[in-house]
């Protein structure tokens, strides 16, 4: 899959576009030094403890009173001090299974060492979140509120990126960035004696969640691998990490071992803590609630001891699915679903599941416009959009988008009228049951989707409302990875989905027209290693391209001119056979192209003047980066050299019938040669 250029930060990570305003805020007293360092680090400023956890997720905390247990273990275990000659256990790993509050422990043990001094820096990943799903600045955020913590180690840090500015960039390994900007810099300062004596005599600890949720497996075992061997080589470091996450194959095999304290969350007992949540969480809707305020004057204490028996049986410890269930019986009634909450709660303890209350929860509003659009886009989008953003990309209205997520903030966060936050999945789970058919059923989001939202993302970068940066920003880096992802996917057919949205009826929208989409992106699918399709992808291409020259749409020009980038990844050869059949075919549409272009765009048919075929080559920029760089007149110029230098072979071989002719495209990362296409064989 197609990865966001390393050199390169997007606005788009900051999630709300306001990384100016945010980070002065997290400075507080900071120094003018401190400040440009962070400032320089360029840290995900919604990864802490401390972020706000109804726009950046998982928003979960351990309810008054509850987790007692398991934080005294925790806690037991990080005040632990080192011990020379003895053994020491530097790392806990706490796993369990999806909902069993993983997170709000993590939560509850950052607050806790924070607030005795001896927190260095927390971590929060969460899949589909931008960076935050990823290793790519998990060094330097850690590295930043080292720096917020610590300020003795910012003269370390400094150093350290003067003597090697590509700490700052993908071009050094995470190994070394970790060490170099985060665990040296702590080393020199507690051997230097430069940290408060007090705090020095316990350990000082990292808090890591939601490990699984990071995408970059190799990056999460490069991670773990590094931490585990540092601390082989300086046992004595005052220094702790908790981690938390699920059990998953790449991350168990290196923590199963004697150096790493486990702890199964799952098998400590939760139905007293289960139970204190519902009954505060009950307690808390009957102030607001009129209809459960008069059953209780009615009938009595509501919920009674035997439904809370009940609904704490059915969890079975699970606190993701205690807040769904309290949320889908708490819920407002609507005209689709007027049952009250006292009828509601009977049918949660028929429900098995998170699966059956997430389908009965997304029911309350599937019958209402844009429902699919909307739900698919939340499942599959990299990253999460404000209601104003996510409106602007899907050219949905804003009224149709709420209209559509009062219905189920049981399980989607849908922020006030007042708020800039995102609209977020309440947890991960729902994204991942929406994306497996067998679970989801009639609200499966089909991975053909993603060639939707790559028009969407396409079309962002040429609309009039250019003033919404984070669908630009967004649009500009994610166009390619989406349709990366539905040409790769084994569960849709190239084919027949592109021929499905070509027969698509025009957007009502002030949108590009998808000739335009289809035209680059068709011609982007030719560096693709999983594309099967290479001649389809050539002469549709040049279709696309003659229906797009012909349009009157007045961003043409704009699509025509604009250089945008797009990624491939690792080296490309393909040989077919160029026949004169798939020549007559592209000529046709080159014509009708040429004279479009000529008619309403004669001063881009000077400045790029049609080949006669006598070039062996035809050269596309790249960046020597796995980055390619091309507009819709580079692609009407390659087309027409392929035509032109056709003719030329056939002509000079002077045989009749005309043989297939061998024509190779290749490209690859790094190389001093440019990404070529010939007839002539590859060098």
């Amino acid at each position: 899959m197609a990865a966001t250029p390393s050199n390169i930060q997007l606005l788009p990570h900051a999630h709300d576009f306001r990384i100016d305003q945010q980070i002065i805020n997290i400075f507080g007293n900071v120094s003018n030094e401190r400040r440009d360092l962070i400032l320089r680090l360029n840290p995900i400023i919604d990864a802490s403890h401390t972020r706000n956890r109804k726009t950046s997720p998982p928003d979960s905390e351990c309810f008054p009173g509850t987790r007692k247990v398991v934080i005294k273990g925790i806690t037991s275990w990080a005040d632990t001090r080192i011990v020379l000659g003895t053994k020491t256990t530097h790392v806990y790993w706490s796993h369990g299974f999806a909902g069993s509050g993983k997170s709000a422990v993590s939560l509850e043990i950052a607050r806790i060492y924070a607030g005795s001094g001896r927190l260095l820096a927390s971590y929060f990943f969460f899949r589909n979140a931008g960076d935050r799903s990823g290793m790519t600045r998990f060094a330097v955020t850690l590295a930043s509120q080292l720096v917020a913590t610590v300020p003795a180690t910012a003269s370390f840090i400094n150093a350290a990126i003067e003597a090697e500015p590509g700490l700052l960039t993908q071009g050094v390994s995470l190994a070394t960035r970790l060490e170099r900007l985060v665990y040296e810099p702590f080393r020199a300062v507690v051997e230097r004696g430069m940290i408060d004596k007090t705090l020095v005599e316990s350990p000082f600890i990292f808090v890591i969640d939601g490990l699984d949720e990071c995408e970059d497996k190799q990056g999460v075992m490069d991670f773990i691998d590094h931490m585990l061997d540092y601390f082989k080589r300086h046992p004595s470091i005052p220094l702790r990490f908790f981690i938390a996450s699920r059990v998953e194959e790449h991350i168990r095999a290196r923590l199963y071992n004697d150096v790493v304290l486990l702890d199964n969350l799952d098998s400590h007992g939760a139905d007293k803590d289960i139970e204190m949540f519902l009954e505060g969480s009950f307690q808390a809707a009957s102030v607001h609630d009129r209809v459960i305020q008069e059953y209780i004057r009615a009938h009595g204490k509501w919920p009674t001891k035997s439904h809370m028996n009940d609904l704490v049986g059915h969890i079975k410890g699970s606190f993701v699915l205690a807040s769904t269930i309290f949320k889908f019986i708490a819920q407002p009634a609507t005209e689709e679903d007027p049952s009250t909450p006292m009828e509601r709660l009977p049918l949660t303890l028929k429900i098995n599941g998170l699966d059956p209350l997430y389908a009965q929860t997304l029911a309350r509003s599937q019958h209402l416009r844009h429902f699919r659009q909307i739900i698919s886009a939340i499942a599959l989008l990299r990253m999460p959009f404000t209601v104003v953003g996510l409106a602007s990309l899907l050219g949905i209205e804003r009224f149709e988008i709420v209209h559509v997520l009062l219905n189920l903030q049981a399980i989607i966060h849908l922020p006030g009228a007042d708020e800039e936050g995102q609209v977020t999945v309440c947890h991960t789970s729902l994204r991942e049951f929406l994306r497996i058919e067998s679970r989801s059923g009639q609200f499966f989001v089909p991975p053909s989707f993603q060639l939707h939202l790559s028009y969407h993302c396409f079309s962002s970068l040429f609309g009039p409302s250019r003033i919404f940066v984070s669908r630009v920003e967004y649009g500009r880096w994610f166009s390619d990875v989406h349709w990366d992802s539905f040409v790769s996917s084994d569960a849709c057919d190239f084919v027949t989905e592109i021929e499905r949205l070509k027969a698509c009826q025009r957007l009502h929208i002030d949108r590009l027209p998808y000739s335009a989409f289809l035209c680059s992106m068709i011609f982007y699918s030719l560096f693709l290693r999983n594309l099967d399709h290479l001649l389809y992808a050539l002469t549709e291409s040049a279709n696309q391209l003659s229906l797009t020259v012909e349009s009157p749409d007045r961003r043409i020009r704009l699509w025509l001119e604009e250089v945008k980038i797009y990624q491939y990844v690792g080296t490309i050869e393909r040989t077919v056979q160029f026949t004169e059949q798939t020549y007559e075919t592209l000529d046709r549409a080159l014509q009708r192209a040429s004279t479009a272009i000529r008619a309403k765009f004669p001063e881009l048919r000077r400045l790029d003047p049609r080949s006669v075929g006598r070039q062996r080559q035809f050269l596309l920029q790249d960046d020597h980066a796995g980055h390619l760089h091309f507009s819709g007149i580079n692609i009407f110029s390659l087309l027409e050299w392929i035509v032109a230098r056709a003719k030329f072979k056939w002509e000079a071989a002077k045989i009749t019938p005309r043989r297939p002719l061998e024509f190779t495209l290749k490209a690859w990362v790094g190389s001093d040669d440019d990404v070529f296409f010939t007839f002539d064989g590859v060098r």
